[in-house]
């Protein structure tokens, strides 16, 4: 039989992107997306798409059985910077919804779970440098310690119901297709686009804040990776780490200044700066790379040529 998958939260930063990756491997009318809300015009018109609440377990389970899914990638979530404004919100968005997932599974309506971690499960406790894959983790933001809990019910779920369900602990993501969704390491993300727009942009993390980031194309590629490689291989049942390039704000800016000489940056830190200094500053995914060969693709220089030729070609498209 094949795989039919289903995308809750398809119309976020990695949803989207995930999304149109997964319809050219698996043909687009057997890659469901579906969001509390509708999505871009690609997503809409490329493969079905369904309005569904991902707290909502009998609404998952109608849109199972209605186009026979077999895997559920679960993206829907509230982030770090939105969740800290809105704790209980975020904390039934981010758990419930894995809880009715981890069941559907459980109860044998579908075979295979992705739900992404986070780096965010890290604290201030926790080594900055090299991070391994089992370490301290006293997470300090409603976020974070979501995605804790998170990987602990994936860990049970496996280990008592035998379902297979994976993750991974992303870094901060970087994309140009679509803009930040409430996360600390969007700065990464908005930089580019102020850049281009404006030649200027104001920061809201001090010059020499590091933290691991990753193209949107090697996160991608790792989550499909990670999802087809044999179940014996897999592990780790909590979230591997997950790792590619890390940098500051000021590296990034210097970066930027090879392509548009006359950008500047300034620095106003806000509480997202808190945030920012109880997550490592390196992390080590020599698990990921044993287990299933993960390998990223792009550092900080292929990125930054990669992003602003894409941006520059966007907005000379949307000129014409």
């Amino acid at each position: 039989m094949k795989d039919v998958l289903l995308i809750l939260g398809a119309s976020g930063q990695i949803g989207n992107e995930l999304t149109q990756s997964l319809r050219k491997i698996y043909g687009n009318e057997r890659v469901i997306a579906s969001d509390i809300r509708e999505g871009n015009a690609d997503m809409m018109n490329s493969g079905p798409f369904e309005l569904i609440n991902a707290t909502d377990k009998n609404q998952i389970l109608q849109i199972v059985q209605k186009y026979k899914v077999t895997q559920v990638y679960l993206l829907a979530a509230m982030l770090s910077a939105t969740a800290e404004q809105h704790p209980q919100k975020a904390w039934n968005l981010n758990i419930n919804s894995l809880l009715a997932v981890l069941d559907l599974a459980k109860e044998k309506h579908i075979k295979q779970i992705y739900w992404p971690s986070s780096i965010a499960v890290f604290g201030p406790t926790t080594p900055k440098q090299n991070t391994p894959q089992k370490s301290v983790m006293e997470p300090s933001t409603v976020y974070g310690i979501s995605k804790l809990a998170g990987e602990f019910w994936c860990n049970y779920y496996h280990d008592k119901y035998g379902v297979d369900v994976r993750s991974l602990r992303y870094p901060g993501i970087i994309s140009w297709k679509s803009k930040p969704g409430g996360g600390t390491t969007d700065y990464a993300v908005d930089i580019y686009f102020s850049a281009l727009e404006e030649s200027k942009y104001t920061c809201f993390l001090s010059e020499n804040t590091r933290l691991p980031m990753m193209y949107m194309d090697d996160a991608v590629n790792a989550t499909i990776q990670l999802m087809q490689t044999a179940s014996h291989k897999i592990k780790e049942r909590t979230a591997y780490n997950l790792s590619a390039i890390s940098f500051t704000p000021k590296e990034i800016a210097l970066e930027i200044k090879k392509h548009i000489p006359e950008f500047e940056i300034l620095y106003k830190p806000d509480f997202r700066q808190k945030i920012a200094d109880s997550w490592p500053q390196s992390i080590s995914d020599s698990k990921a790379r044993e287990d299933w060969n993960w390998q990223h693709q792009f550092d900080l220089s292929s990125m930054t040529k990669d992003i602003l030729t894409n941006l520059k070609e966007q907005r000379s498209t949307l000129k014409l």
